[in-house]
């Protein structure tokens, strides 16, 4: 695959950051349809005018993918205007709270942050991994998940786990697509560390650990997509957390990531501010 011009594109979590962006790329190259799912429907439309192009159809639905049901009727709309889809973003995800565990108040936030992080990808791809497979055509499947799916961090245990499920999930997948010889589809799973969206306000800086630039973890993404490579680690300090951690004992590897700030860098966490 040399690029998504003529290709149907779909973006979750599309009207803003990574989405956006993503979005963006994929006008730029001139793909035929570009697909944005996000629960801001007023935000989602924003977006929309600013993507529309000659030659390029953009296509808004407002969906809450932490409704199985909502994901369903949405897949099935863009399947009857729009067709298969390509190229499949699973971009939407959420963050809540920064106190420990026990302290969690509200059972909801787990429930939410599973569902969007965990859940929806998966529902999400079991509506369209079929149809690019049967089509036989160069299909991608981009999973953003998180440098917190690779190393756990206390403060955000419940993020932790639902992006551990993420990679779990988007690397099996990746492999049942081998072994059955569907050689066509692709999925690459994306796990950036802390990224300046806004989501992560008031994290505490880690050694040797820069807050990632949206659009260089867009471009990273997007070259290891078309190439239909298996991961994106960024950034490098990420790569050596994770292999540290699968070979150093457990006391060594605590006391490793304690020492550069891993385990303190949710400390003041604030996140994005609520309008």
């Amino acid at each position: 695959m040399k690029n998504v011009a003529g290709k149907k594109v779909l973006v979750t979590g599309a009207a803003m950051g990574l989405g956006k962006l993503f979005a963006t790329r994929a006008v730029a190259e001139g793909a035929a349809d570009v697909v944005l799912w996000d629960i801001n429907e007023q935000a989602l439309k924003e977006t929309a005018a600013e993507l529309e192009k000659p030659g390029v159809n953009v296509h808004t639905y407002a969906v809450d993918v932490s409704a199985p049901d909502a994901i369903a009727e949405a897949a099935e709309l863009v399947r009857s205007s729009v067709g298969n889809i390509d190229v499949l973003f699973n971009n939407a995800g959420i963050v809540r709270g920064n106190g420990y565990f026990w302290d969690t108040q509200n059972r909801k936030d787990i429930e939410q942050t599973m569902a969007i992080n965990s859940l929806a990808p998966m529902y999400i791809a079991l509506e369209f991994l079929p149809g690019m497979i049967a089509s036989g055509e160069e299909s991608r499947i981009v999973n953003i998940a998180s440098s917190a799916g690779l190393v756990a961090n206390p403060r955000m245990s419940v993020y932790a786990a639902s992006k551990w499920a993420a990679v779990g999930w988007s690397d099996s997948v990746r492999l049942e697509l081998e072994q059955a010889d569907h050689d066509n589809v692709r999925i690459t799973t994306v796990c950036p560390t802390y990224i300046n969206t806004g989501m992560f306000d008031g994290t505490k800086k880690i050694l040797f650990t820069p807050v990632l630039e949206q659009d260089d973890v867009v471009d990273a993404a997007w070259k290891e997509m078309i190439k239909g490579g298996p991961f994106v680690i960024l950034p490098w300090t990420s790569r050596l957390n994770k292999i540290l951690g699968g070979v150093l004992p457990v006391k060594l590897r605590d006391s490793f990531l304690n020492l550069v700030g891993v385990y303190h860098s949710m400390e003041e966490f604030t996140g994005r501010e609520k309008k």
